[in-house]
């Protein structure tokens, strides 16, 4: 059993440019949390430094925009605490896949959206610090760690009824359920996330992400 056995604790890895992660986030949000009373720390995982796109692919401006986003992340947690970095990524998930900010081809003003949510601005100084880079690597392997590296976001971890901390990539969701079905989702996602020598469940992905309403905080 580990040391701090706390099965209210989770812990859920992400980059802010990814729409699977996105729905999930938002089915962890609006429907698990508030029914399981469920206490977040949301962590970095930069997709940019954990798959290395090519600079020339269509891929890589995306992600290297996020990557500097963690780092703001990072900073903004640092200067508070853990839910002032969810704050950061909600805001920016909900401008990200809601408002489609990337999609202009002009760099997001990370300034104006910290202050757009009441934080300092300055701390967009972060986004060019390589300093951050550390404390995002540091945290992001502690994902990996638990699912191995051939995996992407989401990644969330939680203890097990015995105590053992166990992390699983996904759920890969395309939109979020209902209450009933959302629970459902989360118990199951437990209870095989918690048995040895369980892996995979899959099918082929037939659509495109739905993100729902657009969240109005």
């Amino acid at each position: 059993m580990s040391a701090a056995h706390d099965p209210g604790h989770v812990e859920f890895w992400v980059d802010p440019v990814c729409p699977w992660c996105w729905v999930t986030a938002k089915w962890m949000v609006e429907e698990v949390i508030p029914a399981r009373e469920l206490r977040v720390t949301w962590q970095p995982i930069s997709l940019l430094v954990k798959n290395r796109p090519d600079p020339a692919s269509e891929y890589y401006a995306p992600v290297a925009a996020t990557h500097r986003m963690l780092r703001v992340m990072e900073a903004v947690r640092a200067a508070g605490n853990d839910g002032d970095a969810f704050a950061l990524y909600w805001h920016l998930g909900t401008r990200i896949h809601h408002d489609r900010v990337l999609n202009t081809g002009d760099p997001v003003d990370l300034s104006a959206e910290l202050a757009a949510i009441g934080f300092d601005p300055d701390l967009a100084s972060a986004a060019d610090d390589e300093r951050w880079d550390s404390v995002i690597d540091e945290r992001m392997q502690r994902g990996l760690d638990l699912v191995g590296a051939d995996v992407g976001t989401p990644i969330i971890a939680f203890d097990d009824p015995d105590g053992v901390r166990r992390g699983v990539f996904g759920p890969v969701i395309t939109r979020v359920p209902d209450r009933v079905r959302s629970l459902a989702l989360w118990d199951a996602v437990v209870t095989l996330g918690g048995i040895d020598g369980f892996w995979e469940l899959k099918r082929t992905r037939t659509e495109r992400p739905d993100f729902g309403s657009r969240p109005t905080t």
